[in-house]
């Protein structure tokens, strides 16, 4: 017997913080019972449960590993017509979510699966699992400027947690630098926010790793499904950024 909304979560119906509102609003049943109650028990194996009327089955779970083009759309489809990154699923026949966002012009590692349970662990802010950018930026900041970001710095939706920076390249001809940088949020725009913050806006944007799964040698447009390893190692960073979050300060 499991909570009703981690057996929608698991089935790819969405992510369990969305299952919940889709129950209280009054979408779901199980064996033709009207069930609006968080935390109801089923049994996936024996009750029939629908959603909207649509009976749910056990769907294979899918974990991706997606590089994404700059100009496409960090979303499932888009109304306007331009490229999503499900364009580029081709062989993939179970509909995947990103998990987080890149925007319209940032290229790089993206995670797609149909696992809502592992979407939002990744993405939930109390678990604080890190993401690697490079960031392509016009001039070049002194250390100074960087100390700023690597102890936090105010953006209009409040203080960024601590970030880890590193020069990765300084084209003095050009007047641009490449800074590596590693955030533990996942704010709307936020890496090039951060850069604006003191002067320096991004030119270039790519994300080369999330936890500690990178891109390697995976072209650009293509995608791999992530191994079994790596996606254990991925909710082992998940739950322990977690723990850490619960941990409380002990006063110097």
């Amino acid at each position: 017997m499991e909570r009703l909304q981690k057996i929608l979560a698991q089935a790819g119906v969405a992510s369990r913080r969305k299952c919940e509102e889709m129950i209280l609003a009054g979408k779901v049943e199980v064996n033709g019972e009207l069930v609006t109650t968080l935390g109801t028990k089923v049994d996936p194996d024996k009750d029939t449960i629908t959603v909207s009327g649509r009976p749910i089955k056990g769907e294979k779970k899918i974990y991706v590993m997606f590089n994404k083009p700059k100009g496409v759309i960090t979303s499932a489809s888009d109304n306007k017509g331009r490229k999503v990154v499900t364009d580029y699923l081709k062989g993939i026949d179970e509909r995947v979510y990103p998990v987080g966002r890149l925007d319209y012009d940032t290229e790089g590692l993206l995670i797609l699966t149909n696992d809502g349970e592992f979407a939002n662990l990744l993405t939930h802010p109390k678990h604080h699992v890190p993401k690697t950018y490079h960031a392509t930026v016009k001039g070049v900041p002194h250390g100074s400027a960087l100390d700023k970001l690597k102890a936090g710095i105010n953006l209009e939706d409040g203080m960024t947690a601590p970030a880890e920076l590193e020069y990765k390249d300084i084209d003095e001809v050009n007047k641009e630098a490449v800074i590596s940088i590693t955030i533990h949020e996942g704010r709307n725009r936020q890496v090039r926010r951060m850069f604006e913050a003191i002067s320096h806006p991004v030119l270039r944007l790519k994300r080369v790793s999330f936890g500690d799964i990178s891109l390697q040698n995976l072209k650009r447009g293509s995608y791999r499904h992530l191994t079994k390893d790596e996606i254990n190692h991925l909710q082992q960073i998940a739950m322990s950024g977690l723990l850490k979050s619960k941990t409380p300060r002990k006063d110097t």
